[in-house]
């Protein structure tokens, strides 16, 4: 390649190195190394003359420059002439030093080459800058950062020169005025020290092994005096760090003797660093070196320094280390090395500082004081062996320091101690105590919070910090084990521990557990001898208690359970095998659980059963009784957790009723009663379980206990024992009254059935009946709950002896009286649910009530339940009341709501017959249609409970009319379509009862199943499906179960009843009486015909009014009976109705559709009529503008409208596919001519009728499609959008298309008919009818199925007509069909193949072609024919048409491109073999080469495959074979390395064709696409790249070059990166 070529190019890159776009600027650089590497010495020359010539260049056009020279000299120095390296030594020094003020990138730049060139040439480099180095004269800045730099990367070329360097250097360094050259010196002396001291720690490496420490000591120490007495002290900050890390370098190569005399100086002089500078690291790394060097020497004056020292670096450590900055991480690293240093040195000394810092209790001190001390414990062993005593008794104070950052300091120092036998020492137990202790941190903040300080140390981190320390030492530590094992039983029982249970129980399963398998004698505690751990008795209550909350604690049930087994035998030794086998199982449970899940009331009776059964297995009543004491002691423990305490007590109960002690009971009961805290409902309801459970038992003793407590002083306004200064009030009285009564209830519910009978009116209510006139809350509920209580015992007493309570009524009344005090509008408290209940359980007791006592007891309750606000409403809070969670409101509701029905089941019990039903049902009647969901709800579900109930019950002895069966039936079947689900059913549910218990009235036996009623249970099913066609389909089901089985005298009834229902609250329940209704009369209704015009009057006043769109369409049923006898008329009136048509319109249209026969007759009168009516009319814009537009007609809008209301009827499918291929031809025609029209006036309003004309036509085209089943086609159509793309005039033909495709694809023996539909309208007078047709057509010429229908001549002979038609888009199509017959029916190409080719090539030449769309279609056409043709057909043909698309290659527009070289590819075959195709292929291949990179990755696309079937013709088995391996549409083509290949066989196969090549690609660098520009300066990069010496003659490279100089100077970057890529590439 010419010289000249290059340097034009290098110069162009030189020009082009500080592009404004990066990316080119990166390109320019490598382009430039590139050059380079092949040739340094001239891109070197160049590079200098450049900078020579260009003495004003901007510095940072010089830098980039500069940066090259280094980065060439770096990779090729070996390469570079020794000539050239002077001179370029000789640029940088020039550069580097021209001018003397400091231009830190220029300069650097320059002093970076001097540095490359020096890693082999030191000696010319030193040569050149000592030059510049004169003694007596200040250097320029970079002369000495480049000795710095040269001593860190040529130690072994740079350390013999820095003798005679710090020679000089020293004079000089007092000559420096200015901080810049201070520190620059100073660097360079740090740099030189660091570069010694690597140089006399490698000398085996080195060349001169002789050097020494001290060849260097005295000048080291002359220039350290200057920086340390004069320059340290500047008020320059970045100067100063520098000194500082200069002199502690420095320190390593001074003098013993002289190091020794400065260290009193020195030290303090760095430390006092640390207070002008904010950056520490170095200071402290600087001391370190210093400390490290007087360590070593073994200093003795260091020790007088420690003072001072000591406290800085303190000060130092305790500065918060910020993670994520490393400046901070690495100081802390720093000073903690520091205080090892000094450690090792004076370990006395420094364990004394540390413990005094830690009892400082400022919050930073003492963290940084304890990282020192984990620092020593873990890193001086041996040093702090003797100390370690001091260190426990000293690392108390941080323990109790409050804050949690101290905190986790200081469990991390107790890690640290544990792993260094800290733990095992006296003192030791406390670190685990503290451990202990904060394992059972509360959390810090409520689920969801955040902290809002970063740094800030929550009690959740440090807990988890302390449960995993404890895990660790418990696991891995071994020799702790014996510090642990008992001990740590000690935190399991005091409530401060409580959320440690969890971590501890662990732990002690883990130690337990070891010990237990190895059999170490140490597994069994000791109790007596071990005095601090709770005893055995208070073990087993306080894990049992943990077991009865299981998830609560962090899950603390789960591993108390497990202890529990682990110590079996220390409890007692005969547990374990009971444990073994009980306690398992309830581990399961709790694996399987969750919080929600876990049936608490069943997991408590278990684990009382757990402890009565462990009571009997023990068999020790001593032991027991010591139980009982300890768990009563206990109690005040769960003073702030009630649930817990009221289990305790049930302990308790437990734990007595299995003791034969009768005083210890006595006495454990009147402590109870005594401690208790009466004023705690849950504190109540617990001490009363107790005693409940211990009067199973000891009845008697019980009684006198209660009776006693009853007299005692607790009930007297005397002093309280709590608090003398303080009257005891009423208040307090009443809640232990409370206590006392609610006992009674429980001693009534628990005794032995046998005693208490007798007990009840002369102990019991004795008792309580004289509190029944309190105002107390409190009272009321315990009286109430009691009353229950006492007759839930006496029915279970009456199953064996008769009896009669003849307090009930009056009972009864003082209950009802509590239930009317409730306020009306809320739920707070359970007195309504306890009421109830105590009703519930009195009901079945003699004497019974008479009928106005039970109506006034069912009114009352009911009213007092069903009247209430929904569960989901907040009350508003009254005063001293606390609002209750959702979760008890919900409870409280479901409770209610549950005593309600066991009232009303237990009042039916007494009266199970139809008059019976009626008075509990007639307390319900008026709240089933209620207006309130919530009130419904509640009243249907409690009726279905009393039907159910009322038929379980029933015993027919007589044939008893079931009277209010139609009443019952007419309230409750509407409600099965309620919108509240549980609603439905519940009525389903009350209709299976109702017709059963007429069945049992009719005689039928108990055992007797209905296969009709029982067809309701699936029913049921259905009726949790909203879908509300499925509920009236199942309303319809059940009305024919109900018509079946109703009595005639009945009808009536139902049908009044039904009638209402249709004005029901809830429009759903309207639907569902209009299904019953019609349901009935279809099948029960034969003798009411003479209602019809009546009911027709009716109907239609109520259609206008009914907004349920279902009812409506329920009384449209009927207006059908009309239409079949009269339909002309009623097509007439329809059709005449204004436009868009209202729901009622729509409605009866879709009415019409339900009876198949008139559907057909009203499809073909409209079909008739579309045909032959006009489908629109041009009318004039305005006066003013001018201009038509098309407007429909009303009549065939009309009709549209109605024919897509009435398809939109299911049962009008059988008529819709009998004529389908009619319909859906009218329809598609119709929706042609809609296309772009606009709706008519009405005539009354003048205004437009809001109808889309052609949105119409598709929607019931659409539906049609649906009613034919046609479900692929549908599918296909909408994933395709073709809908709306129909409707549109832009793209109606597409929409078509995407239609004719699915059909051919989906319904082709459809198809045949509606050709034949649609032949006629092609000559239709309107060109919008004809577009679509034509294109209907021509899209099925695109699918075989038409020839196997036979229908290709007919379709062939439309389209040859069509060729010709004055409309363009019409020929378009044509042409674009005839093109289709190759991919449809390939077959038929050759038969057709001179009308094809004729009409293809007349597309071609298309002078009328806007937007040349029918020049497009024709080469895509001809490019389909072409593949099946026979070459014969086209041999001639091949030359012409070539020359006809080559043109087009170049096409702006995409798709014409992408249409020509697709042709191109597919012509091809028909060109093998002959020199002049292969000649026309060889002109277009750089063309098809280029446009790979097109923009359109369909004309990609269209270029791969070109080439890939045009690859035979080139000529070259490579390239073939590259073609087809590589250019594949599925895979993703690396371009670079493509082309890189490509012309390399181009070079290799057609050298005489590279003068054409390079011509033919340089023409591209002018190409409209960057994409296409950029891939011509590749190829041309790449051909010059791979181009051998000899072939160079066939280029033109004077026009490459001046091609490649103007591409670097495109406006598109991209095109820069190429065209300096490719200038790389001139060597």
């Amino acid at each position: 390649m010419d010289e000249t070529d290059v340097e034009q190019v290098t110069l162009a890159l030189l020009d082009a190195a500080t592009d404004k776009d990066s990316e080119v600027q990166e390109q320019v650089r490598k382009s430039m190394l590139t050059l380079g590497k092949q040739q340094p010495d001239r891109v070197l020359a160049m590079c200098q003359d450049y900078l020579l010539k260009h003495p004003k260049l901007v510095v940072s056009h010089r830098v980039v420059i500069l940066q090259t020279i280094e980065l060439i000299v770096g990779c090729r120095i070996d390469a570079i002439s020794c000539p050239r390296i002077k001179s370029i030594i000789s640029l940088a020094s020039d550069e580097m030093t021209r001018s003397k003020e400091v231009v830190p990138d220029w300069q650097q730049a320059a002093s970076n080459i001097l540095v490359a060139v020096g890693n082999k040439y030191i000696n010319d480099i030193m040569e050149e800058i000592l030059s510049k180095f004169q003694p007596g004269l200040l250097p320029h800045f970079f002369v000495v950062q480049t000795l710095a730099n040269l001593s860190d990367s040529n130690v072994y070329g740079m350390v013999p020169f820095l003798n005679a360097i710090l020679g000089t250097m020293l004079p000089m360094l007092s000559m420096a005025k200015h901080d810049n050259m201070k520190w620059v010196f100073s660097s360079a002396l740090c740099h030189f020290s660091d570069g010694i001291l690597e140089y006399l720690a490698n000398l085996d490496k080195a060349p001169d092994p002789t050097v020494r420490k001290d060849t260097f000591s005295s000048e080291i120490f002359a220039a350290f005096d200057i920086l340390f007495n004069n320059w340290l002290q500047s008020r320059e900050s970045k100067l100063r760090l520098t000194v500082a890390e200069a002199v502690g370098s420095m320190c390593h190569l001074m003098a013993s003797d002289k190091l020794e005399e400065q260290i009193p100086k020195l030290i303090p002089a760095i430390l006092s660093l640390y207070k002008k500078n904010n950056e520490h690291y170095i200071i402290s790394k600087s001391l370190c070196l210093v400390l490290d060097a007087s360590v070593s020497m073994g200093s003795r004056v260091l020790e007088t320094q420690l003072d001072g020292l000591l406290l800085a670096l303190h000060q130092q450590v305790s500065t918060p280390v910020d993670y994520s900055n490393a400046p901070t991480v690495k100081n802390h690293n720093e000073v903690l090395r520091c205080f090892s240093l000094l450690a090792n040195s004076f370990p006395d000394r420094m364990v004394m500082f540390v413990l005094q810092k830690l009892e400082n209790s400022n919050e930073r001190n003492r963290m940084g004081s304890l990282a020192v001390l984990r620092h020593l414990i873990n890193s001086t062993t041996s040093t702090m062996e003797s100390k370690k005593l001091l260190i426990l008794a000293s690392i108390r104070q941080p323990m109790a320091d409050h804050s949690n950052k101290v905190k986790k300091r200081v469990v991390q120092v107790i890690s640290a101690m544990a792993h260094h036998g800290y733990l095992e020492l006296e003192g030791g137990e406390l670190l685990v105590r503290f451990l202990v202790q904060h394992c059972a941190l509360p959390d810090t903040y409520r689920r969801g919070q955040k902290p809002t300080d970063p740094e800030e140390v929550t009690n959740e981190a440090l807990r988890t910090m302390c449960d995993n320390t404890l895990h660790l030492l418990t696991t891995t530590v071994g020799r702790l084990a014996d510090v642990l094992w008992p001990k740590l039983l000690y935190f399991l029982t005091p409530s401060q521990f409580s959320n440690a249970a969890s971590p501890l129980c662990k732990s002690l399963i883990v130690l337990g557990n070891k010990k237990k398998s190895s059999q170490e004698p140490s597994f069994n505690i000791d109790f007596a001898q071990e005095v601090n751990l709770p005893s055995p008795q208070l073990l087993l209550v306080r894990l049992l208690l943990n077991a009865a909350f299981p998830f609560s604690s962090r899950g603390h049930g789960a591993p108390s359970l497990s202890l529990l087994q682990t110590l079996s035998v220390n409890i007692h030794p005969k547990t374990e095998a009971l444990w073994e086998k009980e306690i398992p199982p309830l581990l399961s449970t709790l694996e399987e659980s969750t919080t929600e899940s876990l049936d608490k009331k069943d997991w408590d009776e278990k684990l009382l059963k757990l402890l009565s059964n462990t009571l009997v297995t023990v068999d020790d009543d001593k032991w027991v009784c010591q139980l009982a004491a300890e768990a009563t002691r206990y109690l005040p423990t769960y003073n702030a957790a009630l649930e817990e305490k009221s289990f305790l007590y049930r302990c308790i109960g437990t734990t007595l009723q299995r003791s034969f002690n009768k005083e210890l009971v006595k006495k454990q009961l009147q402590e109870m009663l005594l401690a208790a805290r009466h004023s705690d409902a849950v504190e109540r309801e617990g001490v009363a379980m107790s005693v409940g459970l211990c009067a199973n038992s000891h009845l008697e003793g019980t009684l006198a206990k209660l009776e006693e407590f009853g007299k005692s002083d607790a009930f007297k306004k005397s002093p309280s024992i709590f608090n003398l200064l303080k009257e005891r009030n009423d208040v307090e009285i009443e809640k232990v009254k409370s206590t006392l009564i609610l006992c009674y209830g429980q001693v009534a519910f628990n005794a032995p059935p046998e005693k208490i009978l007798t007990r009840i009116d002369q102990d019991i209510l004795r008792c309580i009946n004289k509190h029944f006139n309190t105002k107390d809350l409190t009272m009321k509920l315990s009286l109430i709950q009691s009353v229950g209580l006492i007759a839930r015992a006496i029915r279970v007493c009456v199953k064996k002896q008769g009896y009669v309570f003849s307090r009930k009524q009056e009972l009864i009344t003082l209950m009802l009286d509590l239930i009317k005090a409730e306020p009306a509008d809320s739920l707070r408290t359970p007195v309504r649910h306890l009421v109830m209940t105590s009703c519930a359980n009195l009901m079945p007791l003699d004497p019974a009530l008479s009928e106005n006592e039970s109506f006034d007891l069912l009114k009352v309750c009911v009213n007092s339940v069903f009247s209430l606000p929904p569960e989901t409403h907040t009350p508003e809070k009254i005063k001293e009341e606390e609002t209750l969670d959702p979760k008890q409101r919900q409870a409280l509701y479901r409770d209610t709501l549950a005593a309600l029905q066991e009232l009303l089941k237990s009042v039916l019990a007494k009266d199970p017959t139809p008059d019976g039903l009626q008075s509990v049902f007639k307390h319900l009647e008026s709240w089933l249609s209620s207006g309130q969901d919530h009130e419904r709800e509640r009243a249907v579900t409690v009726a279905a409970h009393m039907l159910a109930y009322y038929l379980d019950n029933l015993t027919v002895k007589n044939m008893v009319s079931f009277h209010n069966l139609g009443a019952l039936l007419g309230r409750l079947s509407p409600r099965c379509s309620d919108p509240r689900p549980a609603v439905r059913t519940a009525a389903m549910d009350c209709i299976y009862s109702l017709l059963y218990i007429q069945l049992r009235y009719e005689g039928f036996c108990l055992d007797y199943k209905d296969d009709g009623v029982d067809s309701l249970l699936p029913l049921k099913d259905r009726l949790e499906n909203p879908d509300h066609s499925i509920l009236y389909k199942t309303c319809s089901d059940l009305t024919k179960v109900m018509s079946k089985r109703l009595p005639q005298d009945q009808l009536t009834t139902l049908v009044f009843m039904l009638f209402e229902g249709l004005a029901d609250s809830q429009a759903n329940c309207c639907r569902a009486s209009s299904v019953i209704l019609n349901t009935l009369l279809k099948n029960r209704g034969g003798g009411l015909h003479e209602l019809v015009p009546e009911m027709m009057e009716v109907l239609h006043a109520r259609l206008q009014s009914i907004t349920e769109e279902q009812v409506r369409v329920a009384v449209g049923q009927t207006v059908l009976i009309l239409a079949s006898q009269h339909l002309q008329a009623v097509i007439n009136t329809l059709v005449n109705q204004p436009l868009p048509f209202d729901s009622w319109t729509s409605e009866m249209w879709m009415a019409l559709g339900a009876d198949p026969i008139v559907a057909n007759q009203i499809f073909e009168m409209v079909i008739e009529k579309l045909l032959i009516m006009a489908p629109y009319v041009d009318q004039r814009e305005s006066m003013i503008r001018g201009g038509t537009r098309k407007v429909a007609t009303c009549q065939p809008l009309a009709m549209t409208c109605g024919l897509k209301e009435l398809l939109l009827n299911g049962n009008s499918q059988e008529a819709a596919v009998g004529t389908f291929p009619q319909l859906f031809s009218c329809l598609t025609v119709r929706l042609g001519a809609s296309v772009g029209v606009s709706a008519p006036r009405d005539n009354n309003t003048k205004q437009t009728a809001s109808v889309h004309v052609a949105g119409v036509a598709a929607d019931a085209l659409r539906i049609l499609l649906a009613r034919a089943q046609l479900d692929e086609v549908m599918k296909r159509l909408d994933e395709d959008n073709a809908w709306d793309a129909m409707k549109e005039q832009g793209s109606h033909t597409a929409g078509v298309t995407l239609l004719a495709r699915a059909m051919a694809k989906h319904a082709g023996p459809r198809l045949p008919a509606i050709v034949e539909s649609l032949c006629p309208s092609l000559n239709n007078i309107y060109e919008c009818q004809r577009i679509t047709v034509t294109a209907f057509f021509s899209e099925l010429l695109n699918h075989h199925v038409v020839t196997e229908l036979m229908l290709m001549d007919v379709l062939m002979n439309n389209m040859m007509e069509r060729i010709s038609d004055p409309c363009c888009t019409v020929r378009m199509l044509a042409v674009r069909g005839l093109g289709n017959i190759a991919t449809g029916s390939p077959e038929k190409v050759n038969k057709y193949a001179k009308e094809l080719l004729a009409a293809m090539s007349s597309g071609m030449e298309e002078k009328d072609d806007p937007g040349k769309l029918i020049t497009h279609e024709a080469m895509s056409g001809l490019s389909k024919v072409l593949v099946y043709l026979d070459k014969k057909n086209v041999h001639l043909l091949v030359v012409y048409i070539f020359m006809k698309i080559k043109p087009f290659l170049e096409s702006e527009n995409d798709e014409i491109r992408c249409a020509s070289i697709h042709l191109m590819g597919n012509l091809s075959k028909f060109g093998s073999g002959e020199a002049v195709f292969k000649d026309q292929i060889h002109n277009v291949l750089v063309s098809l080469l280029l446009h790979l990179v097109d923009p359109s990755p369909e004309v990609v696309k269209a270029c791969k495959y070109s080439m890939r079937v045009c690859a035979p013709v080139v000529g070259s088995e490579q390239i073939t074979a590259m073609f087809q391996n590589h250019l594949h549409d599925e895979k993703s083509l690396h371009y670079g390395e493509f082309i890189n290949d490509l012309t390399k066989y181009l070079i290799e196969d057609f050298p005489g064709m590279l003068n054409f090549y390079h011509i033919s690609v340089i023409q591209f660098f002018k190409s409209n696409w960057a994409e296409v520009r950029a891939g011509a300066a590749m190829f041309i990069g790449f051909l010059l790249g791979n181009l051998p010496e000899e072939h160079f003659s066939h280029l033109n490279t004077g026009t490459i070059t001046k091609g490649l100089v103007m591409l670097l100077q495109d406006p598109a970057p991209v095109v820069r990166v190429k065209a300096a890529e490719a200038m790389g590439r001139f060597h």
